[in-house]
């Protein structure tokens, strides 16, 4: 019995540690964020609630030495594997992913395609009951997720209440499905003054560029502890509302992880040269040819893939958003 528990446990926190790499692979992909799939792999919810728990609470027990209790209240197995993940697939899995964009993006765009439109039907499941107002919640959530798609950037704005509402915006679509944090501060004017020129700076020592990043990281801050609450305070209280405007919000994404378009890029000066950011999409219908079948076949196996793990997890011990920790 035993050795039976250790491997439940050995491969509930594999299946913690994949989906954490997921999340980092997402947030190397252009247009595509973490939380859409924290949202699809069925840990969503815990994740929120897991960022919800670190509060003056769980602190107090840190500084009185209680670790194990700080450890359950703030679920932080379950944590440690997300974060181990996502970190261990943004050091890998970085330049792999640049090489196959660089290289075969049609295919790559197919298969994330497939992921995203196939995790819609899953995510959908999670509602427990459809209404009319589940239905305008699903709707809802596709349009504001295309319409951002589709705005043009602000102009930069360097005013310390300005870049303390990009932190918390920009932390905020890292949370919520099918929002991208980069994007987002593209569209708020700030991408090159807060990820190029502040962060190259913060390299080389400059205060400016520290003046810049506190506002950001307060904001960023804020945002966490704010939304992960109302977020989980939502679930709690309208939970077939929320995941019918969040299952909008991945729908709407697919309008940017299209497969068929030109990136309008911007170039941006930096120290020593240029970087290239992607602040829009031209899209347009492919022609019929070879290219177009092995798209369609990668879109396929896109499906197939969350189809088996909608399959495996669905059976999983302690695989749903609503389990609040790892058992030993």
């Amino acid at each position: 019995m035993g050795k039976l528990i250790d491997f439940n446990f050995m491969k509930e926190s594999l299946s913690y540690f994949l989906k954490g790499a997921a999340m980092g692979a997402a947030n190397v992909i252009p247009g595509v964020s973490g939380g859409t799939v924290a949202f699809i792999t069925g840990i969503y919810e815990r994740l929120i609630n897991a960022i919800k728990s670190v509060d003056g609470s769980s602190l107090k027990l840190l500084l009185k030495g209680k670790f194990r209790e700080f450890a359950e209240r703030i679920d932080f197995q379950f944590l440690f594997l997300i974060g181990l993940g996502v970190i261990t697939s943004i050091v890998t899995l970085a330049e792999v992913l640049k090489y196959l964009f660089t290289n075969h993006a049609v295919y790559v765009w197919a298969f994330f395609f497939g992921l995203i439109f196939a995790s819609i039907y899953f995510v959908g499941k999670q509602v427990k009951k459809w209404t009319a107002g589940g239905i305008v919640a699903l709707v809802a959530g596709t349009v504001i997720a295309v319409a951002v798609s589709l705005l043009k950037p602000a102009s930069e704005n360097d005013s310390n209440l300005y870049l303390l509402i990009c932190g918390v915006v920009a932390m905020a679509s890292m949370i919520i499905p099918g929002l991208s944090g980069s994007f987002v501060l593209l569209l708020l004017g700030n991408y090159q003054l807060i990820m190029i020129n502040s962060v190259s700076g913060l390299k080389s020592g400059s205060i400016e560029a520290v003046k810049t990043l506190i506002p950001v990281g307060i904001g960023a801050l804020l945002g966490v502890v704010v939304l992960s609450r109302l977020l989980s305070w939502v679930f709690r209280k309208f939970h077939d509302l929320a995941v019918s405007l969040l299952t909008g919000f991945v729908a709407g994404s697919l309008l940017i992880i299209w497969p068929w378009k030109n990136e309008l890029v911007t170039r941006f000066e930096i120290e020593g040269g240029w970087k290239e950011k992607v602040t829009g999409y031209d899209w347009f219908l492919p022609c019929v040819s070879v290219e177009l079948l092995i798209a369609i076949a990668f879109m396929a196996l896109g499906v197939v893939l969350v189809w088996l793990m909608e399959k495996r997890g669905s059976g999983a011990v302690g695989s749903g958003p609503e389990s609040s920790s790892l058992k030993d």
